[in-house]
């Protein structure tokens, strides 16, 4: 069953890139303070995440800051280290936090998986948005086929 409004913020390792490497965190820890803006991609440099979604929630960040947002994350089924140079091409710098779901737990935990076999991706995330305030979701966007619509950083600014 996929996360609803109301829904504790799974709590699962996933891992960042840091200078050093690495870094495993704590979903529960990262995601469950203040207000998140998490969104979710099938894959990072495909042509969509990278021409559109995460590009969107950079260029806007100030505009959630001033809505309140106190982080932004972006998940992946995509290991820390195509996370990471993924989000040092996008220049995401510290706007956006790169979230490395490596085995697919948290997309697990939330029921928002996809079998993307047929175009040779593997198990992967839907497309989707949570706004989640102090641990628990508020408001979730989950593409309903595939497209940019409900999850972009323009529709999450209009719900807040």
């Amino acid at each position: 069953m996929a996360i609803a409004v109301g829904d504790l913020i799974p709590d699962v390792e996933v891992q960042t890139m840091t200078g050093d490497g690495p870094k495993r965190v704590q979903t529960g820890e990262l995601l469950g303070k203040g207000k998140v803006v998490l969104f979710a991609v099938p894959g990072a440099f495909t042509p969509t995440c990278s021409d559109h979604h995460l590009p969107g929630f950079v260029q806007q960040a100030e505009e959630l800051k001033a809505k309140g947002v106190d982080t932004i994350a972006c998940i992946s089924v995509n290991d820390a280290f195509v996370m990471g140079a993924w989000g040092r091409d996008q220049n995401v710098g510290s706007n956006v936090v790169m979230l490395a779901d490596g085995n697919g737990a948290f997309t697990e935990a939330v029921g928002l998986g996809m079998d993307g076999s047929p175009f040779g991706l593997g198990q992967r995330s839907q497309r989707y948005a949570l706004i989640v305030d102090d641990g628990v979701v508020s408001s979730v966007f989950v593409e309903p086929k595939g497209g940019l619509d409900v999850s972009s950083a323009q529709s999450v600014l209009a719900a807040l």
